[in-house]
Order: structure tokens, then sequence, then C-alpha cells
């Protein structure tokens, strides 16, 4: 009997950080399997993917890969000041989601094209019991480091008391079994919520549904969690966690083909913001190798007046060209961030790009995963400006592979001092032992990062793996 094609539906929560790495991997599963795959994010994201299309829920069609929405209750985007807050839209989330991502699995077997895996997200641990309606596998996606998920599986199997009872002690070192030792700002922020009203409860609410949802599975079989890590970066994270089975795929980025060299894949459907029209390529051309300071906090960090003064008071001082992404949204507090000769200033930019290009030699990053991964495949060095969610473990892990340096923050104001960014930059690109070497810690790692997604490279083979067991389920 001819065997039917393989069908992966991935599933992903609408933010950008967690879009980038899913569609990622959406894309490079074709490319593995020859199979078919359907990407699902909520149709408000999916709207800002695709802004041309006729109606916000039209499916888009890209060879084997395929574009489809499910409705989350707030389909023109969630706005707190109007809809509640991120309990609610939580809530409403779970709710919604359930009932139409069942309904896209349902249609898409009516269509003649069944579902052979469903792939989630974190924070849609509700995507594995849709799975478990219809009968078929799924795997989570844990888009974090290996280091974030081992250190919330401490938590939820007997360490939150121990967590919970030494959250407002900064120095309390946290030893948990495969993990370096730990203080309270290298441990995810969700982690060490203190009040019952804190508005991010809900992603520690989130994070737990996901754990209890894998808890579940072990009872009838090993759960199989997609890591977007490899194996040469974490491997002691990895071992950690026995009764699962942790599949390094990582790093999934677009900067890379399956044989761990450049892409020119350049195709659009991923950025839920417009790429700024200035010609900040063109500008990079202009500077000299590894001369240029690159600043980026994301999608989502905010950014107050007196931390862009600050920014732009060290990048000044420092006297090296910088390109600073500041988002339209951080733009009304009244700070002149005009372009001068020695620096420009964009709304948004492809970051790949940007950090392949040869005249970066520095990333001042939040260091959200996607962003640490991306300077780590690129080999540029990083000064880490931790925010929240899991920045602050991923500073963590930048400064143990000796790729760049975490700045010190202002204690009671949470304030990076433009005087403390200039010394950053002069530890990270002066000509000082400690800048030579973490260069050369930056280039040994971005080869061992292409080494990892390289056609037969230990990510390679893990994703190949997967695929294989999965075969028989369509």
């Amino acid at each position: 009997m001819e065997q039917c094609q393989q069908h992966f539906l991935v599933a992903t929560y609408p933010a950008q950080g967690h879009i980038n790495p899913s569609l990622h991997l959406a894309k490079r599963l074709p490319q593995t399997t020859g199979g078919r795959v359907t990407f699902s994010t909520s149709i408000s994201a999916h709207r800002r993917m695709f802004p041309s299309l006729a109606k916000p829920d039209e499916e888009v069609e890209d060879g084997l890969l395929s574009y489809i929405p499910f409705s989350d209750g707030y389909d023109t985007g969630f706005e707190a000041d109007t809809d509640g807050d991120l309990d609610d839209f939580m809530t409403q989330f779970k709710l919604v989601g359930t009932r139409t991502l069942s309904g896209i699995v349902h249609d898409l077997a009516a269509r003649d094209r069944p579902v052979s895996c469903i792939i989630y997200s974190v924070w849609l641990s509700w995507a594995a019991d849709v799975a478990r309606d219809h009968g078929i596998p799924s795997a989570l996606y844990w888009i974090m480091p290996a280091t974030i998920f081992t250190t919330c599986y401490h938590y939820f199997h007997g360490y939150e008391e121990l967590i919970t009872s030494h959250v407002h002690d900064p120095l309390f070192t946290f030893d948990l079994p495969g993990l370096p030792p730990l203080q309270n700002r290298d441990l995810p922020s969700f982690l060490t919520i203190t009040s019952s009203d804190d508005p991010y409860r809900p992603i520690l609410v989130g994070v737990r549904e996901t754990f209890d949802t894998l808890d579940r599975e072990e009872k009838s079989s090993k759960p199989r969690v997609l890591l977007n890590t490899f194996d040469a970066l974490e491997a002691d994270a990895i071992k950690a966690v026995g009764n699962m089975d942790l599949i390094t795929i990582g790093p999934m980025l677009p900067s890379l083909s399956s044989d761990g060299q450049d892409s020119k894949d350049t195709a659009s459907g991923g950025d839920l913001f417009e790429a700024d029209e200035k010609g900040y390529m063109e500008w990079l051309e202009s500077k000299p190798e590894k001369s240029v300071v690159y600043v980026s906090f994301g999608s989502m960090s905010v950014i107050k007046k007196r931390q862009l003064e600050e920014i732009l008071w060290g990048l000044k001082e420092s006297g090296r060209p910088y390109l600073w992404v500041v988002r339209k949204d951080n733009r009304g507090e009244g700070v002149e961030l005009e372009d001068g000769e020695n620096g420009m200033v964009v709304e948004w930019c492809s970051q790949v790009k940007v950090l392949s290009h040869p005249s970066v030699g520095c990333f001042v990053t939040h260091c959200g995963w996607n962003s640490t991964l991306e300077s780590l495949i690129c080999g540029v060095p990083t000064i880490g400006v931790p925010q929240r969610a899991d920045q602050g473990t991923n500073a963590r892990l930048m400064e143990a592979w000796g790729t760049g340096v975490r700045s010190e923050v202002n204690r009671s104001q949470g304030l990076l001092e433009g005087s403390e960014l200039k010394r950053c930059l002069e530890v990270v690109m002066g000509e000082g032992e400690s800048g030579v070497e973490i260069r050369r810690k930056a280039a040994m790692w971005r080869d061992k990062a292409r080494e990892a997604v390289r056609e037969g490279g230990p990510s390679d083979r893990n994703l190949k793996t997967l695929v294989e067991q999965f075969k028989n389920k369509c």
C-alpha cells in the first residue's frame, strides 16, 4: 500500500518571538521530509504577516507550506486597555483556540490532507488535547533554551518551594540537578513572581499547564520535546531530564540552509513589523569591518525616556558607529533620535542580515533566545541587557560560553547607564585580552552552531530521526 504524505501542523503563539522559530521549523520540515506543513497562528498575527490579503483569515499557499490561521477570540488583536488583562486573554485564547484549531484539523482531513502530527509551541499546551481528540501524535516545540526547560522541570517537580522562599535574596545560589549555579537574576522571571496580581502570572500559569500536559503524556508514552538548541551548547541541561525525549533540532534560523551555509532565502511571512525603508545595509557597507555597534531590544521590550537617553549617551561617548533599532511604539518619549554621521536609527530591520554583515562587531541585546542564537550563529559578540522572562538565564549562558559580557544595571531603577554601556563596549570591542578572547569564543561557537545544522550534523540527524518516527502515523 502506498504510504500517504506526511503532514505536520505547526501551531504557535501569536508573538514575534514565538512565530520566528516556529516558522523556521515549518520551512525546514518540507526540506527534510518532503512532506506537507501547515503553519498556524492567530488571525490577528496572520493578517500582520500577510497585510495584502483580501480577508484576514485567507489561506496562503507556498509550495508544500501552507498558512492557515486559527481564531483566538481577538481577531483584530488584543488591546489590554479595552480587552482586559493578560489573564482574560489567555483564558479566551485557550477556549476559542482549542475549538478553531480542531476545526482546521477536521477541515484538512475533509480536503484529503490529513494531519499526521501536531507540533505546538509553549502556551499552546491545549493543542496536545486537540491532537489526542483527533487520534494523532503531538510534540512540544520548546523555543527557549534547554537550560530553561530543565529549570522549569525542576521547579514543577520538587523545587518550587525552595525557589519561591528565596526570591527576595538576590545573592542566593540555586544548585539544581544538571545545571550550573544560578542566582535569582539568572532564573526565568516568571518563576520568581511574588505577587498574586503580578501581570506576568498568566505566563507562569501557561508554562505550568505545558508541564502538566507533558506529565499526563508520560503516563502512556515518553513525551517528545523539540529543543531550539544543539547538543554541544547545553549538553548537561539536556541530559538532566531523563524521563522525556528531549530532541535538539537547532539553531532554527533563516540565515542557514540545510547544509549550514548562508541562505539567500528571503521569503516574507514572518515579521509582524514593517521593515524600515532606510538604506541601513548600504550604510553598513560604508563602515570598516567589525566596527559597528548594533543595538536592538526585540519586539516587545518598552524602553523609557531615561533609558533611551542613557543608551544614546553611551553610544556617542564610545565613538563607535552604531545602528540602533527603536520601534515606532518607543518613539513617543521625546528623545531626539536623529541620524548622524556616526549613527543610524531605524524602526525595524532584518536582524540576521545585519548580524551577518562583516562591519558589525558587537550586538547590544535584551538576550531573547532568538537574538541570542542569531548572534551565536553569526559569530557576533554580545553585551547582554536582560529585562524579563528567559532573558536573565540567556545572559548567564552567554557569559558561560564566553561570547560576551552582561551589563550591570542601576539596581534602584533597573537602568543601564551610559557609562556602563561605554565600559562594556570597550571590553567587548577593544584590543585588550578580554575582547580578543570574547571574539575568539564567538567565532568558535559560530562554527559549532553551523556544524550542528549542517547536512549530517547532530541537529539535522535528530530532525530526520523524528520524522521517521512519524512516518506510519499519517
